[in-house]
């Protein structure tokens, strides 16, 4: 099992082992046992979807606590262009920007301008056709997660480029030290965040070393603050900070980043479900005409994640208001900029998370298992057992965490199968009585009054 850090987290207090998340969970991480949620750590893509549906408010994201600034001296915001779509009637960026400032930080560095200069890169990238097409974005952690662990052929598709947000800490960070002299240690850099994936992703990064950000707030936290900072500016104490543009401000929704490719032949999809499915068809050979796919694990976009506070649709029809009053983009890399300089440092591998086992025949023996297993199953997926399905069920009974008896309609079987509703008991062979007085019935039903 990998040694990871989760943002995602269970309150056992508050868990009444309901069962919601389970059927959620896009990589069958979560599990019902002893009537307590039990979330298997090397499975778990941090989405946020458990967050979500939750009704007991078991599951909760951490984030920095926005004290944590106070430990440097000098300080930097990096708003993800999701947080400008919490704001009713916005019109101007620079109000955001400024109530940052006024809020504790010496400097705010916008994901939306380093949003441009990797989309600059992604366009670049693929025109040198040295990548395999369909290209798959890789700016959303939770997607990349989500590929290593259930679809690792696909692994060779992914754009190997920084996200916009490791791009702005960077940026920021060496500008500070120019523009400062401090040390990297004196400053702190805070990423505000609209999903716990990001979080995740900046603790334990898969592609690059770490410690370039120093943390995340969460947008719902730093959002009551920031609002009433806002509304405390007059016009003459705004000062102009934007710098970007329609492109970089678009990556905030679903759509955005490939629209930024300036290409017709594209696919952008938002939400788990979808995403699964354009992965499940990717896999398949089905969508090999086009150039690029955008894949977002929450609905909307980044402004769906579940540290927002507004409506994915009223914030993404927000932004898509705000980008009128915007140029088309502010930032371009230069002609002769080397792009390897913006990729990966690390391969990315696939997760062992799913595996059965190391040994290929051992693991093909557990296999025969399993559905050996699956096939004896009623195959009603409906949870009761504390797995999402009868297929999961399987797979712990064959690992050694679970038993047959964990599904009732089997320990029902095994014990008196008469108490199983109809449709689960074992069909017997009709006599010739009851065949006899079955096609009666037949005639009778069929027969004109």
């Amino acid at each position: 099992m990998e040694n990871i850090f989760h943002s995602v987290r269970l309150d056992d207090e508050k868990c009444q082992g309901c069962t919601n998340c389970i059927k959620r969970c896009p990589t069958q991480a979560i599990r019902v046992r002893n009537k307590k949620a039990y979330i298997i750590s090397d499975r778990c893509i941090d989405c946020g979807e458990c967050i979500r549906v939750c009704p007991h408010h078991a599951k909760y994201a951490v984030s920095e606590h926005f004290n944590e600034i106070v430990n440097y001296k000098y300080r930097i915001a990096l708003p993800a262009p999701s947080l400008y779509g919490q704001f009713n009637n916005l019109d101007n960026v620079d109000y955001v920007l400024n109530g940052l400032k006024r809020m504790g930080f010496d400097e705010v560095f916008e994901v939306s301008k380093a949003a441009e200069l990797v989309s600059d890169a992604s366009r670049r990238m693929i025109e040198s056709k040295t990548l395999q097409k369909p290209v798959i974005s890789s700016a959303c952690p939770a997607v990349l997660r989500l590929i290593r662990t259930r679809f690792p052929n696909l692994i060779k598709n992914i754009l190997p480029l920084f996200t916009p947000v490791d791009l702005a800490a960077r940026l920021a960070r060496k500008a500070a030290r120019k523009k400062t002299g401090l040390e990297n240690k004196d400053i702190g850099v805070f990423f505000i965040s609209p999903c716990p994936a990001k979080r995740t992703a900046i603790t334990n990064p898969l592609c690059y070393d770490g410690g370039i950000i120093n943390g995340a707030f969460a947008i719902k936290d730093i959002y009551p603050v920031l609002v009433q900072t806002m509304d405390k500016l007059k016009s003459d104490d705004i000062n102009p900070m934007n710098d970007s543009g329609i492109i970089g401000v678009g990556w905030a929704s679903s759509g955005g980043e490939a629209a930024g490719l300036l290409k017709e032949r594209y696919l952008a999809a938002d939400g788990i479900e979808n995403v699964i499915n354009v992965l499940e068809e990717l896999e398949d050979e089905k969508l090999n005409d086009l150039d690029f796919i955008e894949l977002n694990c929450c609905t909307g976009g980044c402004v769906g994640g579940v540290l927002t506070v507004e409506n994915p649709y009223v914030a993404k029809a927000r932004i898509q208001r705000l980008r009128k009053f915007m140029p088309v983009s502010c930032n371009r890399l230069p002609e002769d900029f080397h792009i390897d300089l913006l990729g990966w440092t690390h391969e990315l591998t696939p997760s062992p998370a799913m595996k059965l086992a190391d040994n290929v025949i051992k693991a093909m023996q557990m296999m025969s298992e399993l559905r050996k297993i699956e096939a004896e199953l009623p195959g009603l997926d409906c949870g009761i057992c504390g797995a999402p399905s009868c297929r999961a069920l399987a797979d712990d009974i064959v690992r050694g965490y679970a038993e047959k008896n964990d599904c009732i309609f089997w320990a029902a079987r095994s014990e008196n199968e008469d108490i199983l509703p109809a449709p689960f008991r074992k069909k017997e062979k009709l006599s010739e009585a009851n065949t006899e007085n079955s096609n009666d019935f037949e005639e009778n039903f069929l027969k004109d009054d």
